[in-house]
């Protein structure tokens, strides 16, 4: 099994090292690396030129693009279309795969069957410290339908087969991929729940102006994937678990 990891970049000269390294540290061997970057303006490109001897040292098939894009989604779909490995995987600057062992535990769940390999996710800062597992819990039983609670998986702790991935839809600015989950899920044969971290999700910070248009495109999505009435009663089911005293501001 190939497994092409893709890293999105932009201006992340900072964070960057510390994603890559996370990369070149793993245990399993057969690694395909890209790495996308959106023509950035700091020191990115000369972080990545200073890794490459040390990724390919470790017979790591390592690709690198920096031209300009249309945003992150489209920069991920440029990351899909270089993979040529059999399953992909978005670990983007910030992130970390959680440990050297990780990449080999994904491996050895999966079969011909399998078509998607997911997992818990463990929140950092941006100074890399823990801050606690993420507010939704991947459940251990993974179908569409469970993403009538939203993105119940977060999108670095999910490996899916490329065959089944679709492009992201770049109608959407904020939650394209919530989208790309479904559309992934409707095609997906077997899911495998794998229980422990599979990755440290950087979060750092929404505004709230980005943070409710996310919640427009999400609805959005829901009602393109499953229908008004669906939509309708999990919103409701919502609200009846956090109360409008609750929610954020």
């Amino acid at each position: 099994m190939k497994l092409s990891i893709i890293t999105i970049t932009f201006n992340a000269e900072r964070f960057l090292p510390k994603t890559i390294q996370s990369v070149v540290a793993q245990s399993y061997p057969n690694v395909e690396y890209i790495i996308v970057d959106g023509k950035s303006t700091d020191g990115t490109v000369g972080v990545i030129n200073d890794f490459e001897e040390q990724i390919r040292a470790k017979g790591i098939d390592f690709k690198w693009i920096s031209e300009p894009d249309r945003g992150l989604y489209d920069a991920m779909n440029k990351g899909l279309q270089m993979a040529t490995g059999d399953f992909v995987w978005f670990i983007n600057a910030g992130d970390e795969i959680f440990d050297v062992g990780t990449t080999q535990i994904v491996a050895n769940a999966v079969t011909d069957s399998v078509d998607v390999v997911y997992g818990q996710t463990l929140i950092i800062d941006t100074n890399g410290t823990p801050c606690g597992e993420r507010h939704k819990i991947a459940p251990k039983s993974l179908q569409l339908n469970s993403l009538l609670n939203g993105l119940v998986v977060c999108h670095q702790s999910i490996i899916v087969r490329k065959s089944i991935a679709p492009k992201y839809d770049l109608q959407y600015r904020y939650s394209a991929d919530y989208d790309w989950v479904c559309g992934v899920l409707k095609q997906s044969r077997r899911n495998v729940y794998i229980d422990g971290y599979l990755s440290k999700f950087m979060q750092s910070g929404i505004s709230a102006k980005n943070r409710k248009a996310s919640w427009f495109e999400r609805y959005r999505i829901m009602r393109s994937h499953f229908g008004l009435w669906r939509t309708l009663l999990a919103h409701f089911a919502i609200v009846l678990k956090y109360p409008f005293s609750k929610q954020l501001k």
